[in-house]
């Protein structure tokens, strides 16, 4: 498995306010933007999102880690023991994903990108 991209989410109140500030004083600009999350970006690939409520979670991840086999993410995950907090699921703007716990209580959203 690969690691391809890894991003932070940060959980904000305001996300018209965070996404103005945070690419006036960054530089980035809108990659995506979901309404509920949205990503910024440069051209150098960094990047940083900002959301409110995942639309489809019961919980807001900490950090996003796109790879490029999520079923073998998902055996690690549970080869370690690590609980599940959303289950692997086929979101409808084309991401395959699933959150685990990390033992510190950070929340991991795994996933991938899909046709």
């Amino acid at each position: 498995m690969r690691v391809d991209r890894v991003v932070p989410n940060l959980t904000v109140t305001d996300l018209r306010r965070a996404v103005a500030e945070h690419s006036e004083v960054l530089g980035l600009r809108v990659l995506m933007d979901h309404g509920w999350i949205v990503t910024l970006g440069d051209d150098y690939g960094h990047q940083l999102s900002v959301m409110t409520r995942d639309a489809s979670a019961p919980v807001n991840p900490d950090v996003s880690v796109f790879v490029d086999d999520v079923h073998t993410a998902l055996s690690r995950v549970e080869a370690a023991g690590l609980d599940v907090v959303h289950p692997l699921t086929n979101e409808p703007w084309g991401v395959t994903r699933f959150f685990y716990r990390a033992s510190d209580g950070r929340v991991i959203n795994l996933g991938t990108h899909t046709e």
